[in-house]
Parts: C-alpha cells; structure tokens; sequence
C-alpha cells in the first residue's frame, strides 16, 4: 500500500510546473529522525549498513567547507545513504546518514576560531521512513549487544526537508546564496537563514543528495524553525517530491522499496551511491557481492508513464502491484511499486522492458512506458544489451 494519497489536483500541468518551477522545498512528513552516540558508534553501524561508514570516524575534507560562519564548521562531512539488509541480502530499510560537527570543528561566536571540545565525542543522525520507526529500532537495538551505542528516537527534535526542482542549481546553497550557510551566531543574515539556527548548537545545513545530484538538497533541521532558503512561495507538498522521484526512478522508505524481498541492486542502490563493495563484511553482503559480481542484473526499478490507446496520460487508474505483461507474448516482465497520478515506477525486465506492447494485466486498455532515466551509467545500458540477447 503507497503511504500518500493520489491529490485530486495533482496531473500534468502540476508535473509541468515542477519541470520549470523552483527550487522547491518539502517538508517530508514520512521521515523521521534517530540518533546514535557513543564510542562503538561507528564500529557498531560499519558492521551493519551497506556503506562504509568509516568515512564519519575521518577528519573532514577541505573541499567540503562552506563559506566560514559562526557555529557551523569550518569543514563538513557530506551525509550518506546506505541500507540494512535481512542476512540473505533483502533490502529492510533505508537510512540517510549525517555527522553533526564537533564542537572542536565549529567557529565560535566571535567567528574567530574554533569552538572548545575534547574530539572524543561521536553522533550520527539518521534520517529514517517513519513508518517503520518502532521497528527498525528493535531491530538496531537487537543487533547492538554489548556494543557501547546509544540509539535514540529524536523524532520531535528534529524535522527532515528536501529541495528540489527543475531550476534548482547545481552548486551547493552556501556558494549559490551565502545566507544558506548563516545558520548559528551569524548576524546581518536574512530572517529565515537565522531562524533555522535558533534553538538548536547542531549547525544543520543544506547538502546535496548523497543519492544523486539531480534529487537536489536534503538536510535534517531542528524541529519549530524554518530551514534556510525555504519561503512561503518555495514551500509545497511532499506529494511533489515523490512525485520528482517517480520521473527520476528513484525509490525511497520501506513502503516503495518492499521490506525483505526487495534485492538492493535490482532497486539501482549502486547507482544510489547505497553500496561499498570494498569495505568488508556487512549483514547481508554476501548476495550483494555474488550479484555485483556476477556482472548482469536482468531487472531494474524504472520510471514508468501510464497511457491509453491514445498516447494521453491515464490518470489514478493504476496501483501499486499491478502486473506489467508484454501484450504481444503475454509474458509478464514485472510489476508496478509505486504510483500517483499517471506515472509510477516498478521493477521490470530489461529485455522487454522498452518495448511499445506493454500494458496492465487485466486492464489492456492501459498502456505501460518505461523511461530510460538520464542518470543511469553507460554500463547499465550494456547490460540491457546483454540480456536481451542471452
């Protein structure tokens, strides 16, 4: 069952809109936030998640420094995805990973220096499906044993938000406008940069989508402020970005991405930046492993447009599990996961799967296009290629 309700008003002149209009902000309802502290933090999460977390037990790199605001660091580590699987390598759930600053990392009030702390200290944040909250933290503090890790739910201290859009520039807020960056003891910035800040000594900020560049910005904020950049004219429903994620083919939370049938690189988490196939042992890495590589992945998650037999968008016709068949062999090729309005996505043989002769089972009438997303690397096209030959 798909977590948002299809809008009434929602059709394409709105999909035309975003294409044209922005950057757009959301606050994404359907997330929620955990916090994980103390000394095994990385060591517990390394041997977990899909990713190499080490990266947040690193110094941070130069390159990554925003403009020099007070309370915000001087350098920042950029945020993460990555997922935990079942043992036999199924995809459970889905976690955008953010490392706080160290006080030690931070400029002070003055802006002259950096902030006092011992350097000891670890903290993650992780941006998580709210939807399966209480689960996933049985589930972490099952896997924590004697592990020296706190795992809290913040959920009412911090808010997740997203920025996307068809004009959204492809710089970071804080070199596109400064003021993006002011968030803390900054002074003589506009009212929303400072409102963001208030309240809270986390020096949250804008960064890109660790997924993809063409999904925007993502940051979690403290709870009760407003983000910087975010006005009331910018400001839409989260129905839009899911709805941006759906021409994009991205899937996200455990309600589009099935929870313990779904296989990681079927969903294109390698293209997600999900995924180190370098860094060692994890729960479940073994399938991943063998399936990487193996080389050939013969199904993938795709954009798909609903249409009649006229070539016109179908719209609110289509739920999600509906089967997808090529009309001429009567083959099934897959089936749909998601879907609002007259699109969606689902996970479909690459043999078949852009041919003209798709429709839905049982509803023929509806015919099924699968959009190749600009975003995929060459690779993938090849093994295309491939299956439809073997």
């Amino acid at each position: 069952m798909h977590r948002f309700r299809p809008s009434l008003l929602f059709h394409h002149r709105c999909l035309h809109n975003l294409q044209n209009a922005g950057p757009l902000c959301s606050q994404l309802k359907s997330r929620s936030v955990i916090r994980f502290s103390g000394p095994d933090t990385i060591k517990f999460l390394q041997g977990l998640l899909s990713n190499d977390v080490r990266r947040f037990g690193e110094p941070p790199r130069e390159g990554n420094s925003p403009i020099p605001t007070p309370n915000v660091a001087s350098v920042v580590v950029p945020p993460m995805y990555a997922a935990l699987l079942t043992p036999q390598g199924r995809f459970l759930y889905d976690l955008f990973l953010y490392r706080p600053p160290r006080p030690e990392e931070k400029l002070d009030r003055t802006g002259s220096g950096p902030g006092s702390g011992s350097g000891e200290s670890v903290e993650i944040l992780a941006d998580v499906d709210r939807s399966i909250l209480d689960e996933l933290l049985a589930t972490l503090k099952k896997y924590r044993l004697r592990s020296k890790v706190d795992i809290e739910n913040v959920a009412e201290d911090f808010i997740c938000w997203q920025r996307y859009g068809g004009n959204l520039p492809g710089k970071t807020p804080a070199v596109e406008e400064p003021e993006a960056a002011s968030v803390g003891w900054g002074s003589g910035v506009d009212s929303s940069s400072k409102s963001a800040s208030h309240g809270s000594d986390v020096g949250c900020q804008w960064f890109k989508d660790p997924r993809l560049d063409c999904l925007g910005f993502r940051g979690v904020f403290p709870s009760g402020t407003t983000p910087p950049l975010v006005e009331s004219d910018k400001q839409t429903d989260e129905e839009n970005y899911l709805m941006w994620r759906l021409e994009k083919g991205v899937a996200e939370g455990s309600t589009e991405i099935p929870k313990g049938e779904a296989i990681p690189l079927e969903y294109n988490f390698a293209g997600l930046n999900a995924i180190s196939f370098d860094k060692g042992c994890y729960v479940g890495q073994e399938l991943i492993a063998r399936t990487h590589h193996r080389g050939v992945i013969r199904k993938r998650l795709l954009p798909l447009k609903f249409l009649d037999n006229n070539g016109k968008e179908v719209e609110a016709k289509v739920s999600p599990g509906s089967e997808v068949i090529n009309t001429v062999s009567s083959k099934k090729l897959g089936s749909v996961t998601t879907a609002l309005g007259f699109r969606g996505m689902g996970v479909l043989r690459l043999d078949d799967a852009f041919k003209d002769t798709l429709a839905i089972q049982g509803q023929e009438d509806i015919k099924v296009m699968a959009i190749r997303p600009d975003w995929w690397p060459e690779e993938w096209f090849q093994d295309q290629q491939h299956t439809a030959t073997a």
